[in-house]
């Protein structure tokens, strides 16, 4: 089944997007300096576009955020001021010179003012324009410091809107904690500096908020509490102390497949799992049938599709996907 782009959220309730991108040809191309500083624009636009970033791993082709994004509310003026010197923190200056303007108009309800205010509301509380702006201005960064020109990203991005809550949420979490893993950098994603849980580890609060968010427990609601629980998703029982005893090779796991064996859900989530970059939608059953519900009546699709469940080669719950795979799911 093919699914179009477009975005399916709740009108009641934030929605949580995993977004993906690949530099062209998957080159290498982003070297540590390169991933720092996609790291810091990447919390600066999402501090502008006032969304939510759970975690997230930049690696040297390609990367990933978990990102939700709050339901549109009013944003104050005071607010928007705020976040726009988030956004240019060092503007020229004819951009000083204008925000001055905006700044007085907005004090008597000018029409300068009305129109910088739509501008700014227009690319808020949307994860499209979030990613937009996020490679976009790395793109400059990159071409202008490399002396090159052109696109840099592949795609204009992929993205799985996820059940915000949850095992479905920690899962995916944990899943695009374990992308340098899962590449052989490391054996533990704390080691990785441009993962989301890496930078709770070392005491960032911005990513700590994020995985107290993914874990999701009401008997803890600081990054204390909820540390322990996060690595067992990570980890594992029985593994906290030795994370690499999880790990297993592409051809085990493809002979586990064939003789419909299974495995602890830490070990597969080292594999390479399609459905999550590919899935469309990502919940329990319930979830994703509603979703299909609204891709059928915005496509006029007549046909009954029901939610996928995921290969049983481990113990997912109740977790299931829009979009089947025929081949490679998993590896």
């Amino acid at each position: 089944m093919r699914t179009p782009r477009f975005k399916i959220a709740s009108t009641t309730s934030s929605a949580v997007y995993h977004c993906m991108s690949r530099t062209v040809n998957s080159e290498r191309c982003l070297d540590d300096t390169a991933k720092e500083i996609f790291r810091k624009q990447m919390w600066q636009i999402a501090d502008y576009c006032g969304v939510n970033i759970l975690t997230y791993a930049i690696m040297s082709n390609h990367f990933h955020v978990l990102v939700r994004v709050p339901l549109k509310t009013e944003v104050a003026d005071s607010e928007l001021l705020r976040r726009f010197s988030v956004l240019y923190p060092k503007p020229t200056k004819f951009q000083d010179a204008r925000i001055e303007i905006v700044r007085e108009q907005l004090k008597n309800g000018g029409t300068d003012a009305d129109k910088w205010r739509k501008q700014q509301l227009a690319l808020m509380g949307d994860v499209s324009q979030f990613m937009k702006l996020l490679k976009q201005r790395f793109s400059i960064w990159f071409n202008h410091t490399h002396s090159r020109h052109g696109t840099l990203w592949s795609e204009r991005f992929k993205s799985v809107l996820v059940e915000g809550n949850g095992n479905v949420l920690s899962t995916m979490a944990a899943y695009i904690d374990l992308n340098p893993v899962r590449a052989g950098l490391v054996d533990d994603p704390k080691d990785y500096r441009f993962c989301g849980y890496a930078e709770a580890v070392e005491g960032k609060k911005a990513a700590q908020a994020g995985v107290v968010a993914i874990v999701d427990d009401p008997n803890n609601q600081t990054w204390r509490g909820v540390h322990n629980l996060y690595r067992l998703r990570l980890f594992g029982a029985g593994v906290l102390e030795r994370p690499g005893k999880a790990a297993i090779t592409p051809a085990a796991l493809e002979k586990v497949v064939a003789e419909n064996g299974t495995l602890p859900l830490a070990t597969v989530l080292r594999c390479r799992v399609r459905y999550f970059n590919d899935g469309a939608v990502l919940g329990c059953k319930a979830f994703v049938a509603k979703h299909l519900a609204t891709y059928r009546r915005l496509t006029g699709c007549r046909r009954r599709i029901a939610a996928r469940p995921l290969p049983k080669i481990t113990d997912w719950g109740d977790l299931a996907v829009m979009r089947g795979l025929r081949k490679n799911a998993l590896g």
